[in-house]
């Protein structure tokens, strides 16, 4: 290794003698150390002459010498004492001068510790020389000297050189131990190890680990410690006595500082490595045989291994295909796991089996059946009950479709399973049980009158809500939205936008298709139905064919300032030349086609294309509020669809195989003939006045038997998924308009708040609970909240781990909006005459935090670990 020029030396003393004296001084005695010896032979060649001052060397026996040429014989002159060797304070004759004296250094060592700003201390010149290697790079250095600590004692050196090696600017043990484990459990492959060997770091490392961990092996491994930590960490939220046989893994005294440790790391932005380690411990192990045979509820706060998440959805899994189902229990369940670590990773399968319980607690609440006599009744139930098991089938589906494509071997055959058992609820007792009763009931009012008294008509939707309107109007129609997805679509539109919106109802004109339902929404007086020449029955208007390209007229006729535009063109066009064709239209009509659309392309993309179409007409109406300046919209469908996911065994079918001479038009849910035909097993619908045709419907689930697919996806007839028609009446709410003015409150949409419940706030343990509130419902005005929860002291730092709670609750039952929380402090020592505080946090950080102030009485402290004291 080089050494540094000594012309350079030369200079910088006669630099410092020729500098001022200091106040009462009248000469410069400056002691140039250099134990190293490393210009030595320069020295004693003569190399080395200085301008104003005489340079004198120290051996192993010239000190008293070297004291009596200073105190006594020349007390004028200025001296450099060159000193290679040093004495023990109590055998150094010139230590009450070195103490007046200046010091200079001219090794590599000392010009290294000055470039560092690091103290030139015996301690931390060793602590250097030991890490030669390290320090003879220019880059590591510059490092050193920006980390984010000051280093002042050799334990602080250590952990800046394996802070550089490990790349980060913090010094904690907790990161350097993280950013390797990180890097891989094969110490062999591992880059950052293999540097702390190189360098020599790899002992003090390992003393690290088993200073703050507990970790001690002879043969030291990464992934050893990786079980250790784990295991450790584990004992915090798990009970000793399910961890038998793994003692060697776990160090009770250091279990504080492993679930700090796990806890930073669960909640930093590098868990992908975390995710590898974590299976690597389970196989090693075998933690899923272990924890499948824990029950349930013990199971349910810890986080840190995945399998666990595998084992509660298989545990509940089995309990729905055995029909043990508890409801509550996974309600509950799926409700603590969310929050957790890996939740997103088993997110559909937590997402339908958490479906499943609400279809469960529906069919509970409803097991004397469905019994309704009266008709209108039925209606009224199902638009404010009923329609709730048709949501939690569909996004049951929505959650199994997805999970299709992110697969688990462990879980994909016990959800089929489910899926079957889902079935069987929804398809058997649900639709055939509620669809016996409602042709039950309606049947007369069918076939006598063709609709049900007493309930609002789809024919009637423009005289009654368009023609009179005291604002332009746009009405939304989208195709197959049946009224439980306008539902979600109307709530959605209440928590996100600024506006009254009602969810109203009406029937769906028979048969329940599309050119019926078109029909049904435009202008007319009288709606009728021919045979054309093609054998296909058209729908008319006031004796004028209502197809697609003819409904524009037809409004224009009622009203010439209307237009009728399709949402995939306009959705396409710039906003200038969008907002062009609405300009001056009283009656906008924009029809959607998101649903109907798919059914046609594939059947069990259905579902999922209920979601688009949220996601779409909620799209549509900022364009309207916001391009289009309209107020007033409605949204609407022209039908609804029953969706089955397994296909119709034969006996759910109507035979209708043979064609009938009187047969006009047959699909799998109505059949149009002439008059005076009498199908079996077909209940009659009167059809359209003053026409040649009869209309019947299949009871309840059933299809007609016909040649052809789309036997999952059907509309037509008379159930109450296909009848039951959408109306959302939406009325945007100008911020300057006097209806907001009065009711602002109603809609500024807020997010929930989440207030503290507990009553005391003194903490006397390192583990404990606290119960929250969350004071408003979710509902129009009001939407979900994530918040974070942690404790810091008072200048701000975090003292415990971080708790996360969904604030999503729609209950109007206080009760049924609390939370209960644990928390665990951290590893370090607690006053109780210090104020710590409860950080209540929005995790969107839109809302200011809360802080409620706390005192911490802990009578003895965790072992709080001094790394090489």
């Amino acid at each position: 290794m080089a050494l540094p020029d000594p012309d350079k030396v030369i200079q910088e003393l006669n630099r410092r003698f020729a500098a001022p004296l200091p106040e009462f001084y009248n000469r410069r005695i400056i002691f140039w150390y250099d134990e190293d010896r490393d210009f030595e032979e320069k020295i004693q060649s003569g190399e080395i002459e200085l301008a104003n001052a005489k340079l004198i060397t120290l051996d192993d026996t010239n000190n008293f010498e070297v004291k009596k040429l200073l105190t006594h014989d020349d007390k004028s002159s200025n001296f450099c004492v060159y000193c290679p060797v040093s004495y023990p304070d109590e055998k150094n004759w010139l230590l009450p001068v070195e103490l007046i004296s200046e010091e200079f250094r001219a090794d590599l060592v000392s010009m290294w510790l000055e470039e560092m700003d690091i103290p030139n201390t015996a301690n931390l010149r060793k602590t250097v020389k030991d890490y030669r290697s390290f320090f003879k790079t220019k880059a590591h250095r510059t490092k050193v000297a920006n980390l984010n600590q000051k280093i002042t004692a050799p334990v602080q050196l250590h952990k800046a050189v394996m802070a550089v090696l490990c790349g980060v600017k913090d010094t904690g043990p907790n990161l350097l131990i993280r950013t390797v484990l990180r890097a891989g459990t094969d110490q062999e492959q591992n880059g950052i190890y293999q540097s702390f060997v190189k360098f020599g770091a790899d002992s003090v490392f390992w003393q690290m680990v088993a200073q703050v961990t507990g970790y001690r092996e002879e043969s030291s491994d990464l992934g050893r410690l990786s079980c250790h930590i784990l295991m450790t960490a584990v004992t915090r939220t798990l009970r000793m006595d399910n961890l038998v046989g793994l003692d060697s893994f776990i160090s009770i005294p250091h279990q504080s500082y492993c679930y700090d440790f796990m806890s930073d790391w669960i909640h930093s932005d590098e868990t992908r490595e975390l995710y590898d380690i974590a299976r690597n411990v389970e196989d090693e192990l075998r933690l899923p045989a272990r924890f499948s045979q824990i029950p349930l509820e013990e199971l349910t706060a810890t986080e840190i291994f995945p399998c666990i998440d595998e084992c509660i959805l298989k545990k509940i899994m089995t309990d729905i295909i055995d029909n043990t189902i508890n409801v509550d229990a996974i309600i509950e369940t799926v409700g603590k796991r969310r929050t957790l670590l890996w939740y997103s990773r088993v997110q559909h399968f937590y997402e339908g089996v958490l479906n499943v319980a609400y279809m469960q607690k529906f069919y509970l609440e409803h097991s004397a059946g469905f019994h309704t006599v009266e008709p209108h009744k039925v209606w009224k139930k199902y638009t404010e009950d009923y329609y709730r098991m048709d949501t939690y089938y569909r996004l049951f589906h929505v959650a199994f479709g997805k999970s299709l494509n992110s697969s688990n071997p462990l879980l994909d055959d016990l959800f089929k399973h489910v899926a079957d058992v889902v079935e069987g609820l929804y398809a058997n007792w649900f639709l055939g049980n509620l669809g016996t009763n409602w042709a039950t009931a309606a049947a007369d009012n069918l076939k006598d009158y063709g609709r049900i008294m007493e309930v609002p008509q789809q024919k009637d939707f423009y005289r009654n809500r368009v023609k009179n309107a005291d604002t332009r109007v746009f009405v939304l129609i989208s195709d197959a939205m049946r009224y439980e997805v306008a539902v979600t679509l109307a709530n959605e539109l209440r928590q996100e936008t600024q506006a009254n919106v009602k969810m109203e109802s009406c029937e769906g004109i028979f048969p329940t298709v599309t050119k019926f339902g078109m029909a049904a929404l435009l202008p007319h007086n009288d709606l009728t139905a021919e045979l054309r020449p093609n054998g296909v029955i058209g729908v008319l208007a006031d004796g004028k064919s209502t197809e697609a390209g003819d409904r524009d007229g037809i409004l224009k006729k009622a009203n010439p300032s209307s237009v009728a535009l399709q949402y995939k063109n306009i959705i396409k066009m710039k906003r200038a030349d969008r907002s062009a064709l609405v300009k001056g239209m009283d009656v906008v009509y924009i029809y959607h086609n998101r649903i109907d659309e798919t059914s046609h392309t594939d059947e069990t993309e259905v579902f999922n294309s209920c979601q688009d179409a949220i996601a779409e007409l909620k799209n549509m109406v900022r364009i309207i509020v916001n391009e289009f300046s309209g107020t007033r919209i409605f949204i609407t469908s022209d039908h609804g669809f029953i969706y089955t996911y397994q296909p119709l065994t034969e006996d759910a079918k109507v035979d209708k195989t043979t064609v009938s001479d009187e047969d006009i038009e047959v699909d799998r849910r109505y059949l149009i003939t002439k008059k005076g035909a009498k199908p079996d097993y077909l209940l009659p619908v009167k059809f359209l006045d003053d026409t040649q045709f009869d209309a019947f419907s299949p009871i309840g689930n059933t299809r007609i038997r016909k040649k052809g697919g789309g036997l999952n996806f059907v509309h037509g007839g008379i159930s109450l998924e296909e009848m039951v028609v959408p109306v959302i009446d939406y009325h945007y709410m100008r911020t300057d308009s006097a209806g907001y003015q009065k009711n602002k409150k109603k809609y500024d949409t807020k997010p929930v708040s989440l207030s503290l419940l507990s009553a005391s706030h003194k903490i006397s343990n390192m583990i404990f609970s606290l119960n929250f509130y969350q004071k408003e419902a979710v509902c129009a005005n009001r939407e979900a909240a994530t918040y974070l929860l942690y404790f810091t002291d008072a200048e701000g730092r975090q003292v415990s781990d971080t708790q996360r709670v969904i604030a999503d609750k729609t209950s109007d039952d206080n009760q049924d909006r609390t939370f209960r929380v644990s928390f665990n402090l951290k590893s370090m020592k607690y006053s109780s005459n210090e104020t710590y505080y409860l950080v209540i946090a929005d995790e969107s950080g839109l809302q200011l935090p809360q802080r409620e102030e706390f005192t911490i009485d802990i009578a003895f402290a965790v072992d709080n670990f001094d790394f090489f004291s």
